[in-house]
Protein backbone atom coordinates (compact mmCIF):
# COMPACT_ATOMS: atom_id res chain seq x y z
CA UNK A 1 0.00 0.00 0.00
CA UNK A 2 2.89 2.24 0.55
CA UNK A 3 4.75 1.55 -2.67
CA UNK A 4 1.31 2.35 -4.06
CA UNK A 5 0.96 5.99 -2.31
CA UNK A 6 4.48 6.64 -3.17
CA UNK A 7 3.74 5.95 -7.09
CA UNK A 8 0.57 8.01 -6.69
CA UNK A 9 2.25 11.08 -4.92
CA UNK A 10 5.53 10.97 -7.82
CA UNK A 11 3.02 11.05 -10.16
CA UNK A 12 1.33 13.80 -9.37
CA UNK A 13 4.15 15.97 -8.40
CA UNK A 14 5.74 15.07 -12.51
CA UNK A 15 2.12 16.21 -13.21
CA UNK A 16 2.42 19.89 -11.04
CA UNK A 17 6.30 20.70 -11.55
CA UNK A 18 5.35 19.72 -15.74
CA UNK A 19 2.64 22.59 -15.53
CA UNK A 20 4.78 25.58 -16.71
CA UNK A 21 6.13 23.17 -19.32
CA UNK A 22 2.77 22.71 -20.62
CA UNK A 23 1.75 26.55 -19.85
CA UNK A 24 4.86 27.78 -21.25
CA UNK A 25 4.27 25.89 -24.71
CA UNK A 26 0.54 26.35 -25.06
CA UNK A 27 2.15 30.26 -25.91
CA UNK A 28 4.85 29.18 -27.57
CA UNK A 29 2.30 27.41 -29.68
CA UNK A 30 1.40 30.27 -31.78
CA UNK A 31 4.43 30.54 -32.89
CA UNK A 32 3.28 27.79 -35.12
CA UNK A 33 6.16 25.52 -34.67
CA UNK A 34 6.99 22.84 -36.90
CA UNK A 35 6.14 19.48 -35.63
CA UNK A 36 9.70 18.57 -35.83
CA UNK A 37 10.72 21.33 -33.76
CA UNK A 38 8.04 20.57 -31.49
CA UNK A 39 9.22 16.51 -30.93
CA UNK A 40 12.70 18.51 -30.54
CA UNK A 41 11.07 21.01 -28.02
CA UNK A 42 9.63 18.07 -26.31
CA UNK A 43 12.89 15.74 -25.99
CA UNK A 44 14.87 18.27 -24.09
CA UNK A 45 12.67 19.44 -21.87
CA UNK A 46 12.05 15.76 -21.24
CA UNK A 47 16.23 15.37 -20.60
CA UNK A 48 15.68 18.44 -18.02
CA UNK A 49 13.47 16.87 -16.36
CA UNK A 50 15.38 13.87 -16.07
CA UNK A 51 18.17 15.47 -14.91
CA UNK A 52 17.11 18.18 -12.55
CA UNK A 53 15.25 15.86 -10.08
CA UNK A 54 17.86 13.28 -10.40
CA UNK A 55 20.49 16.64 -9.31
CA UNK A 56 17.68 17.42 -6.63
CA UNK A 57 17.11 13.81 -5.28
CA UNK A 58 20.72 12.99 -4.26
CA UNK A 59 20.62 16.47 -2.77
CA UNK A 60 17.92 15.37 -0.45
CA UNK A 61 19.09 12.37 -0.06
CA UNK A 62 22.46 14.00 1.62
CA UNK A 63 20.39 16.43 3.40
CA UNK A 64 18.03 14.00 5.01
CA UNK A 65 21.39 11.76 5.98
CA UNK A 66 22.46 15.12 7.80
CA UNK A 67 19.65 16.78 9.51
CA UNK A 68 17.53 14.38 9.95
CA UNK A 69 13.79 14.55 10.75
CA UNK A 70 13.32 18.43 10.41
CA UNK A 71 13.87 17.48 6.57
CA UNK A 72 10.23 16.77 6.48
CA UNK A 73 9.31 20.33 7.23
CA UNK A 74 12.02 21.67 4.97
CA UNK A 75 10.87 19.53 2.15
CA UNK A 76 7.09 20.64 3.20
CA UNK A 77 8.15 24.78 3.13
CA UNK A 78 10.09 24.22 -0.64
CA UNK A 79 7.44 22.37 -1.93
CA UNK A 80 5.19 25.29 -0.41
CA UNK A 81 7.29 27.92 -2.01
CA UNK A 82 7.59 26.62 -4.99
CA UNK A 83 4.08 26.36 -5.74
CA UNK A 84 3.16 30.35 -4.46
CA UNK A 85 6.08 30.98 -7.10
CA UNK A 86 4.27 28.79 -10.13
CA UNK A 87 0.34 30.55 -8.48
CA UNK A 88 2.39 34.19 -8.31
CA UNK A 89 4.19 34.32 -11.86
CA UNK A 90 0.42 34.35 -13.01
CA UNK A 91 -0.13 38.06 -12.07
CA UNK A 92 3.87 39.11 -13.55
CA UNK A 93 2.75 41.84 -15.98
CA UNK A 94 6.29 41.08 -18.10
CA UNK A 95 5.96 39.62 -21.52
CA UNK A 96 8.79 37.60 -22.29
CA UNK A 97 8.52 35.30 -23.88
CA UNK A 98 11.38 32.26 -25.16
CA UNK A 99 11.66 31.88 -28.91
CA UNK A 100 12.57 27.77 -29.00
CA UNK A 101 15.11 28.20 -31.31
CA UNK A 102 18.95 26.98 -31.19
CA UNK A 103 20.04 28.32 -27.92
CA UNK A 104 16.53 29.38 -26.96
CA UNK A 105 15.39 25.51 -26.62
CA UNK A 106 18.23 24.72 -23.82
CA UNK A 107 17.11 27.71 -22.05
CA UNK A 108 13.48 27.46 -22.08
CA UNK A 109 14.37 23.74 -21.00
CA UNK A 110 16.18 24.78 -18.15
CA UNK A 111 13.68 27.05 -17.07
CA UNK A 112 10.60 25.01 -16.90
CA UNK A 113 13.02 22.58 -15.20
CA UNK A 114 14.19 24.36 -12.18
CA UNK A 115 10.97 23.32 -10.19
CA UNK A 116 11.89 20.24 -11.09
CA UNK A 117 15.01 20.57 -8.72
CA UNK A 118 13.19 21.83 -5.92
CA UNK A 119 10.71 19.02 -5.71
CA UNK A 120 13.21 16.17 -6.51
CA UNK A 121 15.64 17.77 -3.48
CA UNK A 122 12.23 17.21 -1.76
CA UNK A 123 11.71 13.19 -2.79
CA UNK A 124 15.22 13.19 -1.84
CA UNK A 125 14.62 14.07 1.65
CA UNK A 126 11.51 11.99 1.65
CA UNK A 127 13.70 8.82 0.73
CA UNK A 128 11.53 8.67 -2.52
CA UNK A 129 12.74 6.22 -5.19
CA UNK A 130 15.25 8.02 -7.82
CA UNK A 131 14.74 5.82 -10.76
CA UNK A 132 10.62 5.64 -10.44
CA UNK A 133 10.87 9.75 -10.29
CA UNK A 134 13.06 10.92 -12.86
CA UNK A 135 11.15 8.92 -15.23
CA UNK A 136 7.38 9.97 -14.65
CA UNK A 137 9.41 13.52 -14.59
CA UNK A 138 10.76 13.29 -17.47
CA UNK A 139 7.89 11.26 -19.53
CA UNK A 140 4.97 13.53 -17.76
CA UNK A 141 7.16 16.65 -19.11
CA UNK A 142 7.69 15.32 -22.67
CA UNK A 143 4.21 14.91 -23.04
CA UNK A 144 2.94 17.89 -21.55
CA UNK A 145 5.31 19.77 -23.51
CA UNK A 146 4.08 18.27 -26.76
CA UNK A 147 0.71 18.83 -25.69
CA UNK A 148 1.15 22.08 -25.18
CA UNK A 149 3.37 23.31 -27.96
CA UNK A 150 0.17 21.19 -30.56
CA UNK A 151 -2.51 22.34 -28.53
CA UNK A 152 -1.49 25.97 -28.45
CA UNK A 153 -1.08 25.98 -32.18
CA UNK A 154 -4.93 25.27 -32.50
CA UNK A 155 -5.88 27.42 -29.08
CA UNK A 156 -3.63 30.35 -29.29
CA UNK A 157 -2.93 31.69 -25.74
CA UNK A 158 -5.99 30.16 -23.39
CA UNK A 159 -5.21 27.89 -21.12
CA UNK A 160 -1.69 28.85 -19.88
CA UNK A 161 -2.33 30.74 -17.21
CA UNK A 162 -4.58 28.15 -15.40
CA UNK A 163 -2.11 24.87 -16.16
CA UNK A 164 0.02 26.88 -14.03
CA UNK A 165 -2.11 27.76 -11.40
CA UNK A 166 -3.12 23.83 -10.75
CA UNK A 167 0.24 23.08 -11.10
CA UNK A 168 1.34 25.65 -8.41
CA UNK A 169 -1.81 24.33 -5.87
CA UNK A 170 -1.08 21.14 -6.01
CA UNK A 171 2.38 21.78 -4.72
CA UNK A 172 1.05 23.63 -2.25
CA UNK A 173 -1.10 21.13 -1.26
CA UNK A 174 1.40 18.47 -1.13
CA UNK A 175 3.50 21.05 1.44
CA UNK A 176 0.87 21.41 3.37
CA UNK A 177 -0.09 17.23 3.59
CA UNK A 178 3.76 17.26 5.29
CA UNK A 179 3.83 19.92 7.44
CA UNK A 180 0.56 18.85 8.94
CA UNK A 181 0.02 15.21 9.74
CA UNK A 182 -3.68 14.27 8.71
CA UNK A 183 -4.35 11.02 10.18
CA UNK A 184 -5.44 9.23 6.45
Amino acid sequence: MRVLAEIVTIVIMAFAVSMDAFSISLGMGVYKIRLRQIFYIGIVVGIFHLLMPLIGIFAGHLLSGTFGEITIYIGGLLLIILGLQMVLTIFRSDDSSVIPVGWGVFLFSFLVSIDSFSAGLSLGIFGAKAALAVICFSTMSIGLTWSGLLIGRKMQNMLGMYGELLGGIILIAYGIKLLVPFPW
